[in-house]
């Protein structure tokens, strides 16, 4: 409620209900932030909560039910970025990026702002304010003393592009020879997908989890309408070009001097089941993942996994996996490994 004093009253009783009404207000606005203030607190402490249940979670990802905790962990995770965005939103003091750590008074705040590393390769864009070269009060030159820099962290939106391949048709003023260049190569014969369209719709999906039907509305959005059977084909075709690569890489990891082994279920669909009605068509299969990484002693090959899937938990498939392997294998006990594990006549 504004009130300017030129326009106050002089009648004391008008005064008195004027006062009434500021008082009122008053009320109603501390009884707010009182509200508020509480509902800060209680968002807190569910945050609290939740971190403790993540690291004891994360503690206990490694047993026989860990797709079971990895899944919690992720719904927890997501209930705390919810809860995060909802303090953020109720929290008017302006934020202050400028510490690359929290500082330690700050390490129990329920939203920790720090500055955002960036890599020292990504481009830079100098936009200068300059105030001219004269003097706003005087008309004097000015001179260059110093700048203050400041940076802000953008991004450009992608956006869809189509590339026109025209190849020109020319002839011979005295053979009449015709005369073209050659289509150029495209990763996917007969297909409009680019490299690079390709490359984004594989990271999307395998390494970012977003599904094609997702992709397939995103790229609506961007003004191409592209059928999830055809994001499907795409993969599958980009899938096929690259499995040279995929050899090459899966081919070099396993010849390392010293293998990490695992194995984990998964939920597999078989319609045969299902046809044959056998429960909803879901049995156990399990994928196998053999990793190296020198790291922790500064060895000269870069980390690497190879995962194998297998419809069931036989031998056979780590024989098989392994077969060509002559390094360390460490593991767990499972019994599969034992024959892996028999000297060998060959030395």
């Amino acid at each position: 409620m504004s009130i300017i004093v030129e326009n106050l009253p002089d009648d004391p009783a008008e005064l008195r209900a004027m006062i009434a009404v500021l008082q009122a207000e008053n009320a109603r606005i501390e009884a707010e932030n009182v509200k508020i203030s509480a509902a800060l607190r209680v968002h807190d402490q569910l945050v609290q909560a939740l971190r403790l249940r993540i690291a004891k979670l994360q503690k206990l990802a490694f047993g026989k039910s860990s797709e079971k905790i990895e899944r919690e962990i992720e719904q927890l995770e997501l209930a705390l970025e919810d809860l995060l965005v909802a303090v953020a939103e109720e929290d008017d003091a302006p934020i202050d990026e400028g510490r690359d750590e929290p500082s330690p008074e700050a390490a129990d705040a329920p939203a920790l702002r720090r500055r955002p590393r960036v890599s020292d390769t990504t481009p830079r864009e100098r936009r200068e304010l300059d105030p001219g070269t004269c003097c706003p009060d005087c008309g004097g030159d000015l001179r260059v003393v110093g700048e203050d820099v400041s940076e802000l962290l953008d991004m450009i939106a992608a956006q869809m592009k189509v590339i026109q391949i025209a190849r020109i048709k020319k002839s011979c003023r005295r053979c009449e020879r015709m005369v073209q260049e050659s289509a150029p190569s495209r990763p996917i014969p007969g297909s409009m997908a680019g490299p690079n369209l390709l490359a984004h719709v594989l990271v999307s999906k395998f390494d970012d989890h977003l599904p094609l039907y997702r992709q397939h509305e995103i790229f609506a959005r961007m003004g191409a309408d592209i059928p999830e059977s055809t994001l499907v084909g795409w993969c599958g075709r980009a899938m096929k070009t690259l499995s040279p690569l995929i050899e090459r890489i899966e081919a070099d990891i396993m010849a390392s001097d010293l293998l990490h082994a695992d194995d984990t279920p998964i939920r597999v669909l078989d319609r045969s089941l299902r046809d044959k009605g056998l429960g909803r068509g879901v049995k156990q299969g399990r994928i196998w993942a053999y990793v190296r990484d020198q790291r922790p002693w500064v060895g000269a090959s870069p980390p690497g996994a190879v995962y194998r899937f297998a419809p069931d938990w036989k031998e056979e498939h780590v024989l098989s996996h392994l077969a060509n392997a002559r390094g360390i294998l460490q593991a767990d006990g499972y019994k599969g490994y034992a024959k892996l594990y028999k000297p060998d006549p060959d030395g």
